[in-house]
C-alpha cells in the first residue's frame, strides 16, 4: 500500500476518533450537585447608574424614553413569556457639580461629561434642574426600582478650591472649611428630591474614585484620602442626623479593588477596610449610626487573567469577612483597558463577546468575591466604548438608542436574583471550562441557577441536590437571543456555545 495512501488513511481515522469521542463527551451531562442549605451572602441589589447620558435622554420623546426605562428597569414579561427589561433593583443617580452652568469655562469640553448643580450661584436652591435625570429617577420608581443611590463626583463648583469641578495638579479640590458646606448640600439634595418625587435616597456616597488625581478635565472630580473622607463623611453624618433623614453612607467608591486591600501605589488611599472599619484606624468610621455596613469598590483593572481576577477577590472577601458584619459592594465597573490582551475597552460592542466577558465578571464578584450588590458604570452610553448598557447618539433632545448583549447578560442576574435571595453551594468538576452559579430566593420559593458557556461548542448540565417539581424556565442571551425563554422540562439541560443562560425552578 502506499505509505501517503496508509499516512491520510490513518490521519483521518484518528480525526474521526476526536470527533466520535467529542460527540460522545458532549452526551454525557456534567454533573452539578447544588446544595441549597449551604449558603453565601444575600444578594441586596443590581444596580447602574444615570451618569452622563441621561441629563439629555431624560429629555427625549416620552415614547423613547419610556422605551428606554422599561428596557433597564421592568420585571415584566411579554404574551410570550420574553421579559421586557433586566429589572434593575437599585439606580444611582449622579449629583451634579454645576460644570453644565458654567459651559466652556468649566473646563471639561465634552458637554457630555457635565453635570448641572441644584445650586445656584447664590446658594439657593433650584429643584428644576436635573430634570432628565429626574425623570429616570421617577421612571425606575413606577417599573418598582425600591433602592435609590445619591452619588458625587465633584463638590459644588461654588465649594471647591479652584472653583472648577474637576483637580488641579491632583490635590483634593475641597478644603477642609468647606466639609460642612458640602455636607449640607448634600442633605438639602436628599431633602429638596424627597420632596419633589417623593423618593428618599437609601444611600448617598460622598466621594467616588478618590484614588484617581481628576486633573485632565474629562469629566467632574476629584482625589481625597483616607482622611478626607473621614472627615467628609463625619460632617454628612452630623446633618443627616439633624435633618432626620434615614439615608445611610456608603464608602468608598474605590477605583480599583486593590486599594480596599492594601496600600498598592497610594498608601494615604489605600487600605481602606482596615482604615474606614478597623476600630483602631484613626479613620475609622464604623461607630456612625447612619454608616452603610458595606465598603464599595470598582472592578476595573482587575477582571484578567480570570485566574488572578478571582485570587485577588477570594482575598479581598477574606478581608472583608475580618470585619463583623461588613459586605462588599461591587460599586461599578464597564469594561476599560486592555485586559490582558483578552478584551479591548475601546471601541464600542453590542454583541455577545463583551456581553460573555461582563458575565464572567459578574459571576467572579459574586462567587469569589462574595459581594452582594454589583452596579454597572453607565446605563446609557453616546460613546464608541464597551461602557454601556444602551447606547444613543449624541442627540440631545432626540435620538436613536440600542441595546447590547451586554445588557441582556447582567439581566440574567438582576432580573431573576432579587433581592434577599441567598448564594448556594454548588459543585461540578474543578477543571470545567464553564462558571455556573446557583441562589435560593425562599420568598418567591425558587433556584436560580446561571450557567455562563464561553466555549464554541454547546454543552450539557445535569442539576441535582435540590427538590423540584423538574421543570424550570430558561433565559438565554446569545449572539441571536436577549433572555429567550425556554420551557426545561427536566434537570438536565443543554446550553448553546457562547451563552449565558439563567434557570428558574420551584421548589418544592
Amino acid at each position: 500500500m502506499n505509505h501517503i495512501y496508509v499516512k491520510k488513511y490513518f490521519q483521518t481515522g484518528i480525526l474521526l476518533l476526536c470527533v466520535a469521542l467529542s460527540a460522545m463527551a458532549q452526551e454525557v451531562p456534567l454533573q452539578v450537585l447544588i446544595n441549597p442549605a449551604k449558603t453565601y451572602q444575600t444578594i441586596e441589589h443590581f444596580g447602574a447608574s444615570d451618569a452622563w447620558a441621561c441629563q439629555f435622554v431624560g429629555n427625549w420623546p416620552v415614547a423613547k424614553k419610556n422605551a428606554i426605562a422599561e428596557l433597564l428597569f421592568s420585571q415584566n414579561n411579554n404574551k410570550k413569556g420574553q421579559p421586557q427589561g433586566i429589572g434593575l433593583s437599585l439606580w444611582r443617580f449622579n449629583i451634579g457639580a454645576g460644570s453644565a452652568e458654567k459651559g466652556k469655562e468649566s473646563g471639561i469640553k465634552d458637554e457630555w461629561r457635565r453635570a448641572e448643580s441644584f445650586m445656584n450661584e447664590d446658594g439657593s436652591y433650584n429643584w428644576q434642574k436635573q430634570a432628565g435625570q429626574l425623570w429616570f429617577l421617577e421612571a425606575a420608581k413606577k417599573h418598582k426600582v425600591d433602592r435609590f443611590l445619591a452619588f458625587t463626583n465633584s463638590p459644588p463648583v461654588q465649594f471647591t478650591s479652584n472653583q472648577k469641578a474637576f483637580a488641579t495638579a491632583g490635590k483634593p479640590n475641597l478644603a477642609p472649611e468647606q466639609y460642612p458646606n458640602f455636607a449640607r448640600f448634600l442633605t438639602e439634595v436628599i431633602r429638596g428630591v424627597k420632596n419633589k418625587t417623593g423618593i428618599t435616597f437609601d444611600f448617598i456616597s460622598p466621594v467616588n474614585e478618590p484614588q484617581w488625581d481628576w486633573s485632565d478635565g474629562g469629566q467632574e472630580g476629584t482625589p481625597f484620602d483616607n482622611q478626607h473622607i473621614a472627615d467628609i463623611t463625619k460632617h454628612l453624618s452630623v446633618e443627616l442626623q439633624k435633618a432626620q433623614l434615614p439615608t445611610q453612607i456608603s464608602i468608598a467608591e474605590a477605583g480599583q479593588l486593590d486599594y480596599l486591600l492594601n496600600p498598592f501605589n497610594k498608601p494615604a488611599r489605600g487600605n481602606q477596610i482596615q482604615a474606614f472599619f478597623q476600630a483602631d484606624s484613626p479613620w475609622y468610621l464604623g461607630n456612625l449610626p447612619n454608616l452603610s455596613k458595606n465598603i464599595g469598590g470598582h472592578s476595573y483593572f482587575t477582571t484578567s487573567p480570570y485566574a488572578d481576577a478571582a485570587q485577588k477577590r477570594v482575598a479581598l472577601a477574606r478581608e472583608v469577612a475580618k470585619i463583623q458584619g461588613l459586605r462588599y459592594w461591587m460599586t461599578e465597573y464597564c469594561i476599560l483597558g486592555d485586559n490582558a490582551g483578552e478584551i479591548e475597552g475601546n471601541g464600542k460592542d453590542t454583541g455577545i463577546n463583551a456581553a460573555l466577558y461582563v458575565a464572567k465578571t459578574i459571576h467572579n464578584d459574586l462567587v469569589n468575591g462574595q459581594a452582594t450588590a454589583w452596579h454597572w458604570w453607565t446605563a446609557i452610553s453616546a460613546y464608541q466604548y464597551k461602557d454601556g448598557l444602551i447606547y444613543v447618539d449624541k442627540n440631545k433632545t432626540d435620538g436613536v438608542f440600542e441595546d447590547s448583549k451586554i445588557l441582556w447578560a447582567l439581566g440574567n442576574f438582576s432580573r431573576f436574583i432579587r433581592p434577599g435571595a441567598e448564594r448556594i453551594s454548588i459543585e461540578m468538576k474543578s477543571e470545567s471550562p464553564y462558571l455556573v452559579s446557583a441562589y435560593k430566593d425562599s420568598q418567591r420559593k425558587q433556584i436560580i441557577v446561571v450557567c455562563i458557556n464561553s466555549t464554541n461548542e454547546k454543552s450539557k448540565f445535569q442539576f441535582s441536590g435540590f427538590k423540584t417539581n423538574k421543570k424550570a424556565m430558561g433565559y438565554t442571551t446569545s449572539e441571536s437571543e436577549k433572555l429567550s425563554p425556554s420551557v426545561v422540562k427536566n434537570t438536565t439541560v443543554e446550553l448553546p456555545a457562547r451563552s449565558v443562560t439563567t434557570l428558574v425552578y420551584r421548589m418544592k
